[in-house]
């Protein structure tokens, strides 16, 4: 396999996906990147959580699974994967640094490999996808992550193979998770009964995995509406 072939590709393919003119792309991305902009979601993931589960211990085990796929996914990929790699994000490669297209002067921290927001977004996206088993709620959350995805590479702090091998990553990060708490939840004793047109295979009342997806289009909603504000700024 010829790696330098590979780096290079990866290097144009950034530069043809990064940035653009258009400063409504530019508020809208900044908007999208942000962690604040997405705790709506993560609360309403929380309260199909607690609604649809009879027992405090099952609550824990899930939002415990859920914190284990941020940590695995994200947090040890900042504190020793990157750092070991030492991979510079594409807005401080010596050789594209000063072809890529910053938003507002940002150039993220110093190492990109591998895209955190990529493994975390998408560690979460399966697990909860394997999870409550609903295909809407699977596309919205898969699209989610991949939205994230793309607002790494606008911004120009991470490279495509960063992205990919985040979304590796957090996939294994996500199905593990999911695989723990399906062999601990299997002792734990339940006694929900569910009709099946009004519930998901897994016993999730589907009015409230639709309240999660309207809660996801609202923040766009939201991100839209907040970048038009920075063409009038």
């Amino acid at each position: 396999m010829d790696w330098a072939y590979l780096i290079e590709l990866d290097k144009q393919l950034l530069l043809t996906l990064n940035g653009s003119d258009s400063l409504f792309l530019d508020g809208l991305v900044k908007t999208l990147t942000a962690i604040p902009t997405w705790i709506p979601l993560y609360v309403a993931l929380l309260y199909v959580v607690v609604k649809n589960n009879d027992s405090l211990q099952k609550v824990l085990l899930i939002v415990g699974c859920a914190l284990l796929c941020v940590f695995l996914a994200g947090s040890l990929n900042d504190m020793l994967v990157k750092p070991s790699v030492a991979r510079w994000r594409p807005t401080r490669d010596s050789e594209i640094g000063m072809m890529v297209d910053l938003v507002n002067g940002y150039r993220g921290g110093h190492y990109g490999f591998f895209s955190s927001h990529a493994a975390n977004t998408f560690s979460l996206a399966v697990f909860f996808s394997l999870l409550i088993r609903s295909r809407l709620l699977t596309v919205a959350l898969v699209a989610w992550s991949l939205l994230n995805c793309w607002t790494r590479l606008y911004l120009g702090v991470h490279f495509p193979g960063d992205i990919l091998c985040g979304l590796l990553w957090g996939g294994v990060v996500g199905t593990a998770m999911w695989y723990v708490h399906h062999r601990i939840s299997r002792r734990m004793a339940s006694t929900g009964n569910y009709i099946s047109s009004q519930y998901t295979a897994t016993g999730y009342q589907i009015t409230d995995v639709d309240a999660v997806v309207c809660v996801l289009l609202f923040t766009l909603v939201y991100a839209i509406l907040r970048a038009c504000c920075f063409l009038y700024v």
